[in-house]
């Protein structure tokens, strides 16, 4: 068996506030009903705890505050055994406040705290094969990471104007149009239908999902962002990859919460 690849992930580290609601509400509406939980999340750990569970030795580089909520937000990075690469800042733990629906849509408004303080100096990338960063954290940082890495991958989300040169970097639609044209590889994810991985703006492989019934989406592309990534540094070829990513998105869609909804690479296999 071939060593696990080692991927460093920089990036966002919160805690989610999650109401399950039969709807999302108006403005100014009032719902009744719903269901509370605390679940850890963040672009960032999502990703690191989801690499580890598909089998990467994973390092996870970001901040949380000191405060009451940090704990909980590093639970799902312990639990899966995500080496403590994290600092302590004097703000607040990151926040994300999540609605989700019957049908697993969402709304999310995040008060980034702690992780805007995440600076250049932080990194620390250690003896990784790449690193993994995304834009929930400061630009420059991001740009330290991508300077740093040997192999450097990209989530380019939330949506920027810029973002640093990456051997593949994953969007949306809505981050590709933000973004423009880039050189090299570029995954375009297009949710329930899938997705397609471009080289220089020509397709090169295409994938859809599994069919699951929906149950919450909010950290679906998180799934698929590491599996890709993750496949793709095991050595497998691309359109193996983007077949496993898209099970990965789609099992994640089926389950509540954010890292609570994360599947093993033994799951992504079953599936396929």
């Amino acid at each position: 068996m071939p060593a696990p690849p080692r991927l460093t992930v920089v990036g966002s580290i919160n805690l989610d506030l999650v109401v399950q609601a039969e709807r999302l509400p108006r403005p100014g509406e009032t719902l009744s009903g719903a269901r509370f939980m605390r679940v850890p999340g963040g672009k960032g750990a999502n990703q690191a705890v989801a690499a580890a569970r598909l089998g990467a030795r994973v390092s996870m580089v970001g901040a949380v505050g000191r405060d009451e909520h940090a704990e909980a937000a590093l639970a799902g990075l312990r639990e899966a055994d995500v080496e403590e690469c994290w600092l302590v800042k004097d703000a607040p733990t990151g926040i994300a406040l999540i609605t989700v629906d019957a049908a697993g849509e969402t709304t999310i408004v995040v008060a980034p705290g702690a992780n805007s303080e995440l600076g250049p100096e932080d990194l620390a990338i250690g003896d990784a094969d790449a690193v993994l960063g995304q834009q929930e954290i400061p630009a420059e940082t991001v740009a330290r990471a991508a300077e740093l890495a040997p192999r450097f991958f990209l989530n380019a989300a939330p949506a920027r104007d810029e973002a640093p040169e990456a051997e593949l970097t994953v969007v949306n639609q809505l981050e590709l149009e933000a973004l423009g044209e880039r050189a090299g590889l570029v995954c375009v994810t297009h949710g329930a239908e899938g997705a397609v991985l471009l080289e220089d703006g020509e397709e090169v492989a295409r994938a859809a999902p599994p069919s699951v019934e929906a149950v919450d989406g909010t950290a679906a592309g998180d799934a698929f962002t590491a599996c890709l990534v993750v496949s793709l540094l095991e050595g497998r070829s691309r359109e193996e990859a983007l077949r496993r990513a898209c099970a990965a998105g789609a099992l994640a869609a089926s389950r509540f919460g954010a890292q609570t909804s994360l599947p093993t690479a033994e799951e992504v296999d079953a599936r396929l």
